[in-house]
């Protein structure tokens, strides 16, 4: 009996030592680190207004999509509301000042004034789009900066958003949707 006890004592004894040094030896599970990452902002546009602009504006919205994660600009199917109504004027370029949100409204327009003075087709496009997603004009400025607009030239046919452009509107849309800034709303003429 006495020897009963004392293994049980033992017993007992040594599996609090084992539970201590192994507790004490433990690497604790890592704690996953947390996502920070959103999902890119989706707004839709509509151009069933823009004839003769439907390559200008692809392409347009195709060098956005392809320079920016936070925000992606795709076309609204018949009958779903677009943020983003892209009309063919017959005056000189503009549009509203975003940054657009989900569900909020921007009105490109895309004047064939600036066309029949020799400025590029797809410069227009891309650069009416980065007003909707919150550029202002940087003019005068060189054509290297898509938002320098007219003041590139006429010679100019960068329609793509330099570094500088891709990061503010990186900066405008991170976060996701909740970290938005209702749009300006502004309607800015890019008339020389």
């Amino acid at each position: 009996m006495l020897h009963s006890r004392w293994f049980k004592t033992a017993g007992a004894a040594a599996a609090l030592t084992l539970a201590t040094a192994t507790a004490a030896y433990a690497t604790p599970a890592p704690t996953p680190a947390p996502d920070h990452t959103a999902a890119a902002v989706t707004l839709r546009y509509d151009d069933s207004r823009a004839a003769g602009w439907e390559a200008a504006i692809a392409a347009g919205v195709a060098n956005w999509n392809a320079s920016v994660s936070n925000v992606q600009l795709v076309e609204a199917a018949p009958g779903i509301r677009a943020e983003i109504q892209i009309i063919a004027t017959t005056g000189w370029p503009q549009a509203t000042l975003g940054p657009v949100r989900p569900g909020g409204t921007a009105r490109v327009e895309l004047g064939s004034q600036a066309v029949a003075e020799g400025h590029d087709k797809t410069r227009i496009a891309a650069h009416e789009l980065g007003h909707s997603l919150g550029l202002p004009d940087t003019k005068p400025g060189p054509c290297s900066q898509l938002m320098s607009g007219s003041t590139g030239g006429t010679t100019c046919k960068n329609a793509t958003p330099n570094a500088t452009e891709r990061s503010r509107v990186q900066s405008l849309y991170a976060g996701g949707f909740a970290s938005l800034v209702p749009a300006d709303g502004r309607v800015l003429v890019d008339a020389p």
